[in-house]
């Protein structure tokens, strides 16, 4: 098996892109209404969570039974669906009437997009032929 942290490449190289574009288009966030730490705080949030979440399939991927990868996939998902929404509603009572949609919906698209690049390591983790 590789090391984990070429396995990471893509998603350390998404948060790096990320946090790198977030910081340097902050005056075009500004004029779209877009709360630039709502975006940063979400993208330090999903690459955490996704993080988690691979060692949580991995661990599941390396047993030797298939039910307990499918059982892993699962446990990952819900973790990351109640860190997500409590995150959304702390940030709601946090935030007040300074409440940020359009930051809140960007950093959704931003959790689709690590959900594919996650999807996409885990498939070149399992390369088994019998999967």
């Amino acid at each position: 098996m590789q090391p984990i942290i070429r396995i990471l490449l893509p998603v350390i190289f998404l948060f790096l892109a990320l946090t790198t574009f977030i910081l340097t288009s902050s005056r075009f966030l500004e004029q779209l209404h877009i709360d630039k730490n709502v975006l940063l705080g979400a993208n330090v949030l999903f690459f955490l969570l996704t993080i988690v979440s691979f060692f949580i399939q991995r661990k599941g991927m390396l047993n030797k039974n298939p039910h307990v990868f499918v059982r892993s996939v699962t446990g990952g998902m819900l973790v990351k669906m109640v860190f997500c929404i409590l995150a959304v509603i702390g940030y709601v009572y946090a935030s007040g009437d300074q409440f940020n949609k359009r930051g809140v919906f960007i950093a959704l698209f931003l959790y689709l997009v690590y959900l594919a690049i996650e999807v996409m390591v885990v498939m070149k983790m399992n390369k088994k032929h019998n999967a």
